[in-house]
């Protein structure tokens, strides 16, 4: 295994960061982290990239103790902290230079690595990073977190705050970094990125509630779901919650997400009690449970 994560827990004072965290990740797998913000991931990530202990259990990455090992992995991966990090005074090639330099290598001997990444950031060498933008940013953090060729890659929420053209393009660079043999652990709070991974672990308040491919996660969710829509939004909300039968209601775009307690649901009837309450053009139709109705059962 590229990472092995066993029984692990951290606490600040009164809170429980992580409680007896337990999963692994198979080497050149591309493994997600998913949780909002709060949920302790980036303490996680922060034990496992050697820069934080944990109070309880131990864990291995690349086949080194994140305790007794921390120089071979610090030699080992590459990190993406989800605050941009690099010397926002130097430019572009001077942080890479920084960084090759650091870890005894060259921007040229690694070039392959970095160049479909780097390619989009070259017309701006010259500027310093603090004055790019999101995107750019992003670009240049991950090129310096690959500049050594790390055996595993960890990304930190690297896609907020980030415009969705950038998000994409960001995923699709993953996507060929994978290719090359790189075991990445990423986090996100964007349930949409989750889809993406080989497998993802669902992490809420310190605790895994499941871990699985994005496939059968979706199929955990125990009851038909709904798209419900009518004239007035917050009044449908309101009133779907008032509604003695209703298991879950969650906004979901256009639409909330409705599920019945009732195993002999008839959409027809919610329809009658909607109406009964002023609304009007309601749309009733069934549909698809996404992971994020997954991670919000679960959760409860």
């Amino acid at each position: 295994m590229s990472i092995s994560v066993k029984h692990i827990s951290k606490s600040y004072k009164s809170v429980n960061a992580l409680q007896d965290i337990s999963f692994e990740v198979k080497e050149g797998e591309l493994f997600g982290l998913i949780g909002p913000d709060g949920a302790g991931k980036t303490t996680l990530f922060r034990i496992l990239t050697t820069l934080l202990f944990a109070d309880e259990g131990t864990a291995t990455v690349a086949g080194f103790d994140v305790v007794a090992d921390y120089k071979s992995i610090r030699n080992s991966v590459g990190y993406m902290p989800g605050k941009f990090s690099l010397y926002q005074d130097l430019t572009v090639e001077e942080n890479l230079d920084f960084f090759a330099t650091i870890f005894g290598t060259t921007i040229e001997e690694n070039y392959d690595l970095i160049k479909d990444i780097y390619v989009q950031i070259e017309p701006f060498k010259n500027r310093r990073a603090g004055k790019l933008s999101g995107g750019m940013k992003q670009k240049l953090a991950l090129s310096c977190a690959l500049i050594h060729k790390p055996k595993v890659l960890f990304l930190d929420e690297p896609t907020t705050g980030v415009d969705p053209v950038s998000r994409k393009e960001f995923w699709d660079m993953l996507k060929r970094l994978q290719q090359k043999g790189i075991t990445i652990l990423v986090s996100t709070p964007y349930m949409d990125e989750a889809a993406l991974c080989d497998r993802i672990a669902l992490i809420q308040d310190g605790k895994i509630l499941e871990i699985d491919t994005p496939e059968a996660i979706v199929k955990y969710y125990p009851k038909p779901i709904y798209n419900v829509r009518a004239n007035n939004m917050y009044q449908l909300i309101n009133s779907l919650n008032a509604y003695e039968h209703n298991h879950s209601v969650y906004p979901f775009g256009e639409f909330v997400h409705y599920t019945d307690n009732r195993t002999d649901f008839n959409p027809d009837h919610l329809k009658a009690y909607l109406e009964s309450r002023n609304l009007s053009n309601i749309h009733i139709e069934k549909t698809i449970a996404t992971i994020e109705d997954t991670f919000m059962e679960l959760a409860k």
